[in-house]
């Protein structure tokens, strides 16, 4: 099978998806564009369903696909210290990506500028007049397209060098309780009331969808990922012994990993191919939340496209975020601040919608230098001072369990 197109997006994720439903919709005036995804068939290629979560101020374009939503969140300290966070303007939104690619799928079918092609990219070579990536279908059969410009969001082998990496894993239950046990209206975002690690920290993380539903996770901050059975034990303590759950029956599992790296990851690999997503750097470092800066980054490079401009994806976070992650993630691989006290003491002292805001990048230097005042200075300080002697380091790539 052989294709030719203005654009080839490898791989259908969050940033593929995303990339590919605003070129099928040209805005009025624009030049379109055509576009092929490749998209991995079913089967054991494609990736296990997985939770996003991100937030945004009212509707959005996604909202008919999300689970749920709220408009607060909850913090717990490790002695049970309680922080109840109204959020509004903002919403938390929660989105699984089997309904995202239903979604975007449903949106696109039979479109004029976007095809969907279901094949597993293996290589993708530069040519005289763009690039050519081949790829194979469900029955093994070659498929080729060429296109004058390829975006690749599938994730590098190898991490870019970096000073520090620490990654952030979490297996989650999707549980349904006999008795009411969750808040439906609040997203326990952070409950440090979880065994802590000697390295790193550990908390809980609800997503409630109704009084006897949610998907329960434990997340860890560290260097290494757990085996299943410490994942499992976790989770166990948690579900039963912190939240009380009582009977209940585990319906769903997800599992995960994302580096949390002040690596600065590569948006073009040659003249006419670009990295998005998370391959090109759209996780933040402190947090490892993506969604929202997926979407940043597919909405310029669909704006370039359509307006006939070289298409390089923008940096995800401007300078000053990336620089205050790097000092965050060396401060706790280092343990100059103990994690839980600095996350509980942020959400503490600084209003909810401006840290989401702040977590986001969107916020100006002075309320940065206001946050800045919340956290422990002395320690951040010498962790900023460390930074330009710490050598940067190339690790491999952790794939999701």
């Amino acid at each position: 099978m052989d294709v030719e197109s203005d654009v080839a997006v490898v791989g259908a994720g969050a940033a593929g998806l995303s990339l590919a439903l605003r070129l099928a919709r040209p805005p009025a005036g624009a030049r379109p564009v055509t576009a092929v995804l490749l998209a991995a068939p079913p089967g054991p290629l494609r990736a296990p369903e997985r939770t996003w979560c991100y937030w945004e101020e009212g509707s959005g374009p996604y909202d008919e696909a999300l689970t749920a939503s709220w408009r607060r969140l909850r913090v717990r300290s490790g002695d049970g210290r309680t922080l109840d966070a109204a959020i509004a303007p903002l919403r938390y939104k929660m989105l699984r990506s089997g309904a995202f690619e239903e979604l975007v799928g449903g949106l696109i079918a039979g479109n004029r500028w976007v095809t969907v092609v279901e094949a597993v990219a293996e290589r993708v070579e530069t040519t005289p007049y763009g690039a050519l990536v081949h790829g194979r279908g469900a029955g093994g059969d070659r498929v080729n397209v060429r296109a004058r410009w390829v975006f690749d969001s599938r994730p590098p082998t190898r991490l870019p060098p970096a000073r520090t990496t620490l990654l952030q894993h979490f297996r989650g239950w999707f549980v349904r309780t006999r008795h009411p046990v969750f808040d439906p209206t609040a997203v326990e975002f952070m409950d440090f009331r979880t065994p802590q690690p000697a390295h790193g920290l550990s908390f809980g993380y609800v997503l409630p969808t109704g009084p006897c539903e949610a998907l329960v996770e434990y997340t860890e901050f560290s260097r290494r990922v757990c085996d299943r059975e410490a994942y499992d034990r976790a989770l166990r303590h948690y579900t039963e012994r912190v939240l009380g759950a009582g009977d209940h029956e585990i319906t769903g599992c997800e599992q995960g990993v994302i580096p949390m790296t002040d690596a600065a990851f590569p948006r073009q690999a040659t003249a006419r191919v670009f990295r998005i997503g998370a391959a090109a750097g759209a996780t933040r470092p402190a947090t490892g939340f993506t969604f929202s800066a997926v979407q940043r980054q597919t909405a310029a490079v669909a704006a370039a496209l359509h307006a006939g401009r070289r298409p390089l994806p923008p940096r995800a976070y401007a300078l000053r975020p990336r620089l205050l992650d790097a000092v965050l993630l060396h401060a706790l691989d280092r343990g100059r601040v103990d994690g839980p006290d600095f996350f509980t003491r942020l959400f503490a002292r600084v209003p909810a919608p401006r840290l989401l805001r702040f977590l986001d990048g969107h916020t100006s230097l002075a309320e940065d230098l206001s946050i800045g005042l919340c956290v422990p200075v002395a320690a951040m300080l010498g962790s900023a001072l460390a930074l330009p002697f710490t050598a940067r380091r190339s690790t491999p790539a952790v794939r999701r369990p």
